[in-house]
């Protein structure tokens, strides 16, 4: 039942979120045209940046927002990669907790809004901006029968359950895999101050759940991984976001490069401060 119970707590948190994302993109698609794409598409130039920005707010709804966006074909993979990368899921509010460790808080922040952003830039001018797509909601209502007609309230809500129903399912899932392989053998991998260590912590923070997030921060207060490591599995801990990317977006081949760009960018960015000794 505590199982059942977190899972529920940690999908019901998302809910504003998706049904913000799904109401946005309805009133793109019934009230904007023409000249709503051709504002995202001059605002898109600063998206990496506010990326970075929404992302820094502490749980992971603005990934989850982000992820429908762009399976919308609102924003660009690069403001996606930077949302993610910002995110820091239960990590701000342990630190806070933690009063020994506040001023590790703003570092932290700042190290994370550095990446996301010239990595945002970065992803942009290798794969080319995304094109704005001039029916955000055609590529997520394509087959699945939910457009009907009746403003936009209504279509928003019907997706909103049906991503809902579908984080609740998998975060149970694997809120019972974690509790039965248990948090210490999670814990035992990210042993050895290495420069290889930042590897291992950024791999963990692809676990699609906010226990990747506590578990990293944990053993960071606790001296047991560097900074840098803690970055590198923070950077990569995109929580729900990446299941929402995967449910919403169908191009399945775009969305594990953006999982091995997530992973790459992590990894590479705990290493360096690793070398660098941050």
């Amino acid at each position: 039942m505590d199982l059942i119970a977190d899972a529920l707590l940690d999908c019901l948190k998302m809910l504003p979120f998706l049904f913000a994302a799904f109401l946005c993109m309805e009133a793109v698609e019934h009230y904007s045209g023409k000249r709503m794409n051709q504002m995202l598409e001059k605002a898109g130039h600063g998206g990496p940046v506010l990326g970075a920005l929404l992302g820094c707010i502490p749980q992971c709804g603005f990934s989850v927002l982000a992820s429908n966006l762009y399976a919308g074909g609102v924003i660009t993979m690069g403001t996606l990669l930077a949302v993610f990368l910002a995110t820091s899921d239960e990590a701000i509010l342990l630190l806070l907790a933690d009063p020994g460790h506040g001023g590790e808080i703003l570092k932290l922040i700042l190290v994370k809004v550095v990446i996301a952003v010239i990595a945002g830039y970065l992803v942009d001018l290798i794969f080319h901006r995304r094109k704005w797509t001039e029916d955000p909601m055609q590529e997520i209502c394509h087959d699945c029968g939910c457009h009907d007609h009746h403003g936009i309230v209504r279509p928003a809500l019907r997706h909103t359950v049906r991503i809902f129903l579908y984080l609740l399912v998998f975060t149970l899932a694997l809120n019972i895999l974690l509790d039965a392989v248990g948090i210490e053998q999670v814990s035992a991998l990210l042993l050895g101050n290495t420069i290889f260590q930042p590897l291992i912590a950024a791999l963990i923070g692809l676990i699609p759940n906010c226990a990747a997030s506590v578990v990293l921060t944990e053993l960071y207060l606790g001296g047991a991984i560097s900074f840098a490591s803690v970055v590198a599995g923070l950077c990569t801990g995109a929580g729900v976001g990446l299941l929402v990317l995967f449910r919403m977006n169908r191009d399945k081949k775009e969305n594990f490069k953006i999982l091995g760009l997530l992973y790459l960018i992590g990894a590479a960015s705990g290493m360096l401060l690793q070398v660098f000794q941050m």
